[in-house]
């Protein structure tokens, strides 16, 4: 793997882990389902305007169009939202932990609907894996936190990891950015009447704070993190860029600890090692020889304009 490409995986990991402590800045100021609400419309708006600019078209392929409402209804509007609503009350750190467990359900639920075969390899890395994140919950949950935050969480990487496994057996064609812009503004919908019904614009306090955590989640995650994300695909291919998850959960805890002051002990530690150690183990194992980029369904057509 070329220093370019490693390079590229660590900046994704600790854009993606940033959300979180980032969020948990943001939903002190603003209700969750309207900052979410506002944040992918913003951010939807940007990326298909600049798709457009680009050249890219609207999708034409109903598959591709069952893939933009599967992730956006599944990865923004039911995962997000619930992360956004979890860390209203629990640690950004635990919330990251938990959704970075998303390699090891995916690596599960491909054995048990039989589209993979798991090696000794990997089920020692689910073992690890799974066993690093339950610690933690555990830990945090007898420590004090609340179950019905961890519990968010839990459903919201659920939701995810469903919606990967259906996105994964499609073919999609069109621009990254136009198929992303796209599935931002159908979160944006779909959130919208939980928003006016649940909570109240009024609740929004502007202020500095707001307007750096709303712009930082708009550019750095939302579409700076997306757009690594399907470069390093197109380098080294989904399998292997997939490795790079193993380190979500140090960066998700280090950067909770730098930028909230939140606590970690040496359980966190130790649960955050499993965590890695197992997600690594499962990624490896799951390469096989003369995998090359675009191995998923229809990702050479989606990431060609």
């Amino acid at each position: 793997m070329r220093p370019s490409a490693i390079a590229l995986g660590v900046m994704f990991s600790v854009m993606w882990s940033s959300a979180f402590s980032v969020a948990k800045i943001a939903v002190q100021d603003a209700p969750p389902m309207w900052l979410l609400t506002t944040r992918f419309l913003v951010a939807g708006a940007i990326a298909v305007s600049l798709a457009r600019f680009l050249g890219q078209t609207l999708p034409r392929g109903w598959r591709t169009w069952i893939a933009v409402l599967v992730l956006g209804l599944a990865q923004n509007a039911v995962y997000l939202g619930l992360i956004f609503v979890a860390v209203q009350t629990v640690p950004a750190a635990l919330a990251a932990i938990i959704a970075s467990a998303l390699p090891l359900l995916v690596a599960l639920t491909s054995a048990v609907i039989g589209a993979e075969r798991p090696t000794r390899a990997v089920t020692l890395g689910l073992g690890l894996g799974f066993g690093g994140v339950i610690y933690i919950m555990h830990d945090r949950v007898t420590g004090g936190v609340g179950v019905g935050g961890t519990a968010l969480c839990v459903v919201a990487v659920a939701a995810l990891t469903l919606a990967t496994q259906i996105v994964t057996r499609l073919r999609m064609d069109g621009g990254v950015l136009m198929i992303v812009g796209l599935q931002m503004l159908v979160g944006s919908a779909a959130l919208a009447p939980f928003a006016v019904a649940l909570e109240s614009p009024v609740d929004v306090h502007l202020s500095w704070r707001l307007a750096a955590a709303f712009a930082y989640i708009v550019f750095v995650p939302g579409l700076l993190a997306t757009l690594a994300w399907f470069t390093l695909i197109r380098w080294i291919g989904p399998t292997r860029a997939s490795v790079f998850h193993f380190l979500n959960p140090g960066f998700g805890v280090l950067i909770a600890w730098l930028m909230l002051a939140e606590h970690v002990d040496s359980a966190t530690w130790i649960g955050v090692l499993l965590a890695a150690a197992g997600i690594l183990l499962v990624q490896v194992a799951r390469m096989e020889p003369g995998v090359e980029r675009g191995h998923l369904p229809g990702t050479d057509r989606y990431l060609s304009r």
